[in-house]
């Protein structure tokens, strides 16, 4: 047990930095501090009031640990998500000083999204930094004097060229109109946001109907106890978990995503590796993130607003290596479509770990306040979205012809179990006779 008002063993008094190897070699000192407590001496968090009306009354996000940072944060985690990790390894290594600070100099976004209501209202935006993509203006002062603070945000602008879009333009299903879709090859503008999560406890604890100590303690818990000020700061109710973030890509002018007076085609995809960058055909992501992403550019070019919204959440936030187990067992277990999400609650506990609860977050910061056309069969996505008060006028789901032939018992299941559709629904003992491949052919076979 680790004593964490010494920094000390506490069964042999031996400081734990002593027991390394080469101690002599490490950037820090011996003195580890493990956590901090509010009213210990020299705590002194920098004030932040979330759901502020402005960035400056709101306060700057700390949570870097380095020098006089470590007693003056207001915030958990640590930039950079999941990325943090090569970011410790860089420094482990020597590649990185670990009181590196960035020159944010030309960095400033490519366009200044207007400021939303949604800014200051604490319950619509709980998951990110309405204020993330500013901090060089908006805490300026505070860089000046040396303090590390980062953006949680990013915005550019770029060409996109995806197969599926150079095959709609060259068969004249989209038109090179030269601003939008700008060449023959199907090469198309874009302004990109890149999001990291940011969270505010209070509000994601009520976004899932828990109280906060309770989604503190099972964070903490089961992060393997990575972030113990969960439960010893309670004062500090900002935290920097170590999840992807998302991207917002955007068709058309920007300044059009937030007039409610033009039309918006959306698409909300969560990510699905296997399918959306190595086409995979036992699903239907990429299929329907290219037909979000034709439909966001015909919206565009026809005067209204497109976008595409992309989460990392891999294998509906399971994990790719509880995706392939799972895949594993539907095709050596007869892969039918009603026993497809059996087949992930077996190995899961649950089917679906996605939870749309904090997903319209990023529609609340663009100022998106209705969706004409939601490209999207998913009642999860669709149930978050108007219950956050965003009117849906709309539904369009994936046509039959962009459905791979091995992907009809993952979109048949999810039909039967209430996914939007214009089409036909199924019984379940219609569902169990439809049929994917099996892995007879590709097993390793000992003669």
């Amino acid at each position: 047990m680790l004593d964490t008002d010494s920094n000390t063993d506490a069964t042999n008094g031996e400081s734990p930095a002593a027991q390394w190897p080469n101690p002599t070699k490490s950037r820090y000192s011996k003195h580890i501090t493990l956590t901090t407590y509010p009213g210990q001496s020299g705590v002194d968090p920098v004030p932040l009031e979330w759901g502020a009306k402005d960035a400056k009354t709101r306060g700057p996000i700390i949570v870097s640990r380095n020098g006089n940072m470590l007693k003056r944060r207001n915030a958990m985690g640590a930039h950079g998500g999941s990325y943090s990790i090569y970011n410790a390894l860089a420094i482990a290594a020597g590649d990185l000083p670990p009181d590196f600070r960035p020159d944010f100099r030309n960095t400033e976004p490519t366009f200044n999204f207007p400021w939303q209501p949604a800014w200051a209202d604490p319950t619509k935006i709980v998951s990110m930094d309405p204020f993330g993509h500013d901090i060089v203006n908006q805490f300026r002062e505070y860089l000046d004097a040396g303090w590390d603070i980062r953006p949680t945000m990013a915005i550019t602008r770029a060409h996109m060229r995806l197969a599926e879009i150079s095959e709609a333009v060259h068969k004249g299903k989209l038109e090179v109109d030269g601003t939008i879709v700008v060449n023959a090859d199907g090469d198309v503008r874009v302004t990109k946001v890149a999001v990291e999560p940011v969270w505010y406890l209070p509000g994601v604890a009520e976004r899932f109907g828990v109280d906060e100590g309770t989604l503190r303690r099972t964070l903490f818990e089961h992060t393997g106890g990575s972030y113990p000020e969960l439960i010893t700061r309670p004062d500090v109710k900002i935290f920097l978990p170590p999840i992807g973030g998302l991207t917002v890509y955007i068709f058309g002018p920007p300044e059009r995503v937030s007039d409610e007076n033009i039309r918006l085609a959306l698409r909300i995809h969560d990510e699905c590796n296997g399918s959306d960058v190595f086409q995979s055909d036992i699903c239907t992501c990429r299929p329907y993130l290219a037909f979000g992403i034709q439909e966001a550019i015909r919206e565009a070019q026809n005067g209204g607003s497109g976008v595409v919204i992309y989460f990392r959440k891999e294998g509906r936030a399971l994990g790719e290596v509880v995706k392939y187990l799972v895949y594993n067992s539907r095709k050596r277990g007869g892969d039918t479509a009603d026993k497809y999400f059996q087949r992930t609650e077996n190995i899961a506990g649950v089917r679906d770990m996605r939870f749309q609860a904090l997903m319209p977050d990023i529609l609340h910061w663009l100022g998106i306040k209705k969706i004409d056309r939601m490209l999207s069969m998913s009642n999860m996505k669709h149930d978050a979205i108007v219950q956050s008060g965003i009117k849906i006028y709309e539904r369009i789901p994936i046509p039959e012809d962009m459905i791979p032939e091995d992907s009809r018992v993952e979109i048949d299941a999810k039909i039967n179990a209430g996914y939007f559709t214009t089409g036909k629904q199924y019984t379940m003992e219609e569902l169990a006779q439809v049929k994917g491949r099996g892995w007879e052919k590709w097993e390793d076979v000992t003669h």
